[in-house]
């Protein structure tokens, strides 16, 4: 059984500790335990990784965020995997920060990403992992903030986020959209330093 794990993310090293790319952190994080790396390919760096009988092509596309879907078509087709074994993995503004919410279809939720993958692919019926950046900006400065870079704060608390959310990848390949959303859909515990 074979899984494409598209995790979204702009390249570039100006890019590299922006919330818009938590897909790309999330995706090293998958390969942290391996001897696998991440090879340059077409319209992407992908990595191989077994886990539990399931083959996980783990996609880093290089289109940038906004032609995302260009990068996971082709790797669906090349790959062979039907798009009931996708997931799309990239950030969120509508959750808090920390928080997981995987879901097996739905809309773009104003993420670019997502909106084109939609497009080509013309489907809503996919699944995704969305991993909360918080929505701490000013009206008009969406685009700023999720191209910003983490405050310290956050970036302190990212490992076990990102930890998390690398499990929840890992058991969507091995048990499911429904079981995996029961186990880590969540709203981030409660941060006692602002308690």
């Amino acid at each position: 059984m074979k899984y494409l794990i598209a995790c979204l993310g702009n390249i570039g090293e100006e890019y590299k500790n922006t919330r818009h790319n938590i897909g790309f952190k999330i995706a090293d994080q998958l390969l942290a335990d391996s001897d696998n790396s991440f090879a340059v390919n077409h319209l992407g760096s992908t990595a191989t990784l077994k886990h539990k009988g399931r083959t996980l092509i783990v996609l880093k596309p290089s289109t940038y965020m906004n032609l995302s879907g260009k990068a996971v078509n082709y790797w669906l087709q090349i790959e062979k995997i039907p798009i009931e074994n996708l997931l799309v993995v990239c950030d969120d503004i509508a959750l808090p920060f920390g928080s997981l919410r995987l879901r097996g279809s739905g809309s773009d939720g104003g993420h670019n990403g997502l909106k084109n993958i939609v497009e080509v692919l013309a489907t809503t019926q996919f699944a995704r992992l969305k991993v909360g950046v918080g929505n701490n900006f000013l009206p008009g400065q969406q685009i700023n903030y999720v191209l910003g870079e983490w405050t310290p704060d956050e970036a302190q608390q990212l490992p076990p986020i990102v930890l998390r959310a690398g499990e929840a990848v890992k058991s969507f390949a091995s048990i499911g959209v429904v079981q995996t959303m029961n186990h880590f859909n969540t709203k981030p515990a409660a941060n006692p330093q602002s308690a």
